[in-house]
């Protein structure tokens, strides 16, 4: 036997492996295809304060190795949330966090707010890379004087596990995860996606509405790997890995480089079962090469 369990600085899961936010719906999506109980948690679709209808359509393009999205957070707000999907998934064993968006510090505070009274939510993931419009658009997660500033006043309303999602378009990465532990982040998600855009030669168009988009997928795990490896040498919260993990290997590697936890994403709309088939990989593994407890992997790297 083998222990596939992890403890996130007090969020427990039964094995490492979750759900990224926006590939996953709100869960029940996919119960047609797997036993949600058997995930180690799960990240329902950004949720934001108010209602909102997201970017014009295109915003999916597939690229090589991966996808552009520019969804723009639609979802029906905090409140419908609340009155119309957390009644269905509420008892679902697993651990469901709901991913808090934002776009100026008080609707993060707001959202916060109403997630912390739900009582079968462990915690919130907050999503840092939404563009601040009180200070022209750039993202919170860009500097570390605006993601401590977020996190802080978020951690000031929110009682329980605080999961913050890093942003992968910045220089220093280890920066700001560490400027989020010092205001009270329980542990750090990575990478969102990567800023890029796809054209169409023959139309001369860009293949987005949007123009650029956030990309994801197999190509950008070598990225989110080094970024993974970093974080976890310059913080001392738990880390959790995601970019481009497609199956059980590529989230052994992300555990070996420091990741507590993981998050399966894009593949998702490859194979609705992945998530499962990744958990039995892990234990596959495992038996494999004589380990016992998963935890035993994490930043186990030989470098």
């Amino acid at each position: 036997m083998v222990d596939l369990s992890v403890s996130l600085n007090g969020l427990e899961l039964k094995n490492p492996v979750m759900t990224a936010s926006g590939t996953f719906g709100y869960g029940e999506e996919f119960a047609d295809f797997i036993d949600l109980s058997r995930l180690g948690g799960f990240i329902v679709k950004g949720t934001t304060i108010a209602h909102r209808e997201g970017n014009p359509y295109p915003r999916m393009a597939e690229t090589p190795s991966g996808m552009l999205n520019a969804v723009g957070l639609q979802n029906k707000g905090v409140d419908y949330f609340i009155s119309e999907i957390y009644p269905r998934i509420k008892n679902i064993d697993s651990n469901i966090l709901v991913n808090v968006s934002g776009s100026n510090i008080e609707d993060y505070i707001a959202c916060a707010e109403k997630v912390n009274e739900l009582e079968n939510i462990p915690g919130i993931e907050l999503n840092i890379s939404c563009p601040n419009v009180k200070e022209g658009g750039m993202a919170f997660g860009t500097s570390c004087a605006s993601a401590a500033e977020v996190v802080k006043a978020v951690r000031g309303v929110y009682k329980k596990h605080l999961m913050v999602k890093l942003s992968p378009n910045v220089t220093d990465i280890a920066g700001i995860a560490q400027a989020v532990e010092a205001e009270g982040a329980d542990s750090v998600s990575l990478i969102n996606t990567l800023m890029g855009m796809a054209v169409d030669a023959e139309t001369q168009k860009p293949l987005l509405s949007t123009i650029t988009g956030g990309l994801s997928g197999a190509c950008v795990k070598p990225v989110a790997l080094r970024m993974v490896w970093q974080v976890f040498n310059a913080v001392n919260i738990p880390v959790v890995g995601l970019g481009g993990i497609m199956n059980a290997t590529d989230a052994i590697e992300f555990m070996l480089a420091g990741a507590s936890a993981i998050q399966i994403g894009t593949a998702n709309f490859i194979d609705p079962a992945i998530t499962v088939k990744v958990v039995d990989g892990i234990e596959d593994y495992m038996k494999r090469h004589g380990v016992s407890n998963v935890t035993d992997l994490v930043g186990a790297l030989k470098a």
